[in-house]
């Protein structure tokens, strides 16, 4: 379905920018192969290497196919902008009243620069965001505890080990207390990525690094990557907890399996599971890389869920469509009941679609504060699993 979608933007494209145009039918033709190509690049590229999430060609050549495919969709829409105001004009008069060409001419100007500055601001290193989240029953020995949270690295022929070496850089700097990933680290198969996600083994923070799986761990052989990470020194929760201890006190991370883990043979998202043998009066931070189980999640007492997965929305505009697929959690924080979500834009993005126009990707560091007295976690199993 999607590449049919695409193909018809892609047609709309073609004709309205080629119709006008006084060149000879076969650079015409020529033309609309390339804009035909874009426009179907993921179809192709899953024929091609047999997943359309890993696009193994040079990295010029990635940047290029989402600069013109990011061309195609924007132009498209302010065609139809142009087009539907064409229509209204020509009822009012009654009387057609085309458009003179210059205005197509304008659109696809447009339509390249603006996908050209969302290439741009897709494949820089993300912005370090600063933020606070009070925690009722945080004990006193993490007043001030520092969290580095990481997603959607999605580390690939776009996002290559330069990129992932700065960060790596970037994040030690900090000198968090713990540094917690959850999600789609990786896009492509091991024999690819090795030398990518190498520098993720210098991450360093005072109680470890913890990661939890995102769906495209899932497209690209799980259990592989699930021994790669440990072996980057990393500590995998999927479905699993670990106590982080200090000055007497506990607070509970936990990490969740990704909603697509099914649909490959492994289990799902279980809190249950993963809080199985946690204290109960333990605060609790939970990885879980799909914000729609927000509410479920706070049902189960967690205080702080961190995911990722929307991009943000990737362009102003997009978030209320991508919404709509994530119960209305896209980007920053919300308050679910007693717990807060926070949505991170993602550290890198997809490079199936690496545009982004007003929703920069983030670094983000967390700081804990306490609030209040403790809040016991629901003990009995109903309503809380995954």
């Amino acid at each position: 379905m999607f590449a049919i979608i695409v193909g018809i933007v892609g047609a709309y494209v073609a004709l309205r920018t080629l119709v006008p145009l006084g060149m000879p039918l076969w650079c015409k033709i020529l033309v609309a192969l390339v804009i035909f190509l874009l426009a179907q690049n993921h179809l192709l590229t899953k024929l091609a290497y047999g997943n359309m999430f890993s696009l193994e060609l040079p990295r010029a050549v990635v940047i290029a196919v989402n600069l013109g495919f990011g061309a195609i969709i924007i132009t498209a829409a302010l065609y139809a902008l142009l087009d539907i105001f064409m229509l209204l004009r020509s009822l009012v008069i009654w009387q057609w009243r085309p458009l003179a060409p210059g205005w197509s001419f304008a659109a696809l100007a447009l339509g390249i620069a603006f996908s050209s500055l969302g290439v741009v601001n897709a494949i820089r290193q993300p912005a370090q965001k600063d933020i606070a989240f009070d925690i009722e029953g945080l004990p006193a020995g993490f007043d001030g505890y520092s969290i580095v949270h990481l997603t959607d690295l999605h580390l690939s022929r776009l996002f290559q080990r330069p990129f992932a070496e700065t960060l790596v850089a970037r994040v030690n700097a900090l000198d968090p207390d713990i540094i917690l990933i959850s999600g789609d680290l990786i896009d492509g198969y091991l024999d690819a990525r090795r030398d990518d996600v190498a520098p993720l083994a210098a991450l360093s923070a005072r109680d470890g690094v913890y990661v939890s799986p995102g769906n495209h761990e899932y497209y690209f052989d799980y259990d592989t990557w699930w021994a790669v990470y440990k072996d980057l020194g990393m500590r995998p929760l999927a479905n699993a907890h670990a106590r982080i201890e200090r000055a007497g006190g506990t607070v509970v991370v936990a990490g969740l399996t990704d909603l697509a883990a099914t649909r490959f043979g492994f289990p799902a998202p279980d809190i249950r599971r993963a809080l199985d043998g946690a204290p109960q009066d333990a605060p609790v931070v939970l990885l879980n890389h799909q914000p729609i189980q927000a509410r479920m999640m706070a049902a189960a007492g967690v205080d702080l869920h961190l995911s990722g997965h929307t991009h943000g929305g990737m362009v102003v505009g997009l978030a209320s469509l991508i919404a709509r697929f994530n119960e209305g959690f896209i980007s920053g924080h919300y308050a679910v009941d007693d717990m807060h979500l926070y949505v991170s834009n993602g550290t890198a993005l997809w490079p199936g679609f690496a545009l982004r126009l007003g929703v920069p990707s983030e670094l983000t560091r967390i700081t804990l504060r306490p609030r209040g007295n403790t809040k016991p976690r629901q003990a009995d199993g109903n309503a809380i699993g995954g």
